[in-house]
């Protein structure tokens, strides 16, 4: 497996850089990176209907669409993106579990009881530090994840905070979940 770990901060970079991976890569990969500050989507959601567009433009926040499913994310330099690029049977390439479990198991010799709560969500006491989504295209998937380490908690609530429900749409809604930083579990 190739580790990549990326210097380049710009999020429209980033993002593009999975998607090239993921349909050109022949060999796997796992890949680290940050972004500045940026809202990013999931491909089923409406995005007026995630984000605090008032806010995000007074803070020159840009809002960004992703290949892959899931709700949305608030990027900034105190948050680490992963990402898989993984091949095999098309059936068993979505698996939350399998990459999600390095992420737990690191965590977790760091002293932090870090779990994987429902589909998709790393939890530590109860509180969301990363979310996770995948995307497949022919034989390979992408699966990524956030980690909130010392990100802006509340520029990231405020981001992400619905300023109206006027929409009747079939997009997916993301699940509002109270966050942590993983800086504030460590034992030292």
């Amino acid at each position: 497996m190739i580790i990549l770990n990326r210097p380049q901060t710009d999020p429209f970079f980033n993002l593009a850089a999975e998607e090239y991976l993921v349909k050109n890569t022949k060999e796997a990969l796992f890949m680290l990176w940050q972004n500045t500050p940026a809202v990013v989507i999931g491909k089923h959601q409406n995005a007026l209907k995630e984000i605090n567009l008032a806010f995000l433009q007074e803070k020159a926040i840009p809002v960004i669409r992703r290949i892959s499913g899931g709700g949305t994310v608030f990027h900034d330099l105190g948050n680490l993106n992963y990402s898989f690029i993984d091949f095999g049977a098309r059936e068993t390439l979505v698996n939350f579990k399998k990459y999600s479990q390095p992420i737990l198991d690191v965590l977790q010799n760091l002293g932090i009881d870090a779990q994987l709560v429902g589909k998709s969500d790393l939890k530590i006491k109860g509180l969301k530090f990363s979310g996770n989504a995948s995307h497949v295209h022919k034989n390979t998937v992408l699966h990524h994840g956030t980690l909130l380490f010392t990100s802006e908690l509340n520029i990231l609530d405020t981001s992400i905070k619905r300023t109206t429900d006027n929409y009747t749409d079939k997009a997916v809604q993301s699940n509002r979940s109270k966050v942590t930083n993983i800086q504030a579990h460590l034992p030292r």
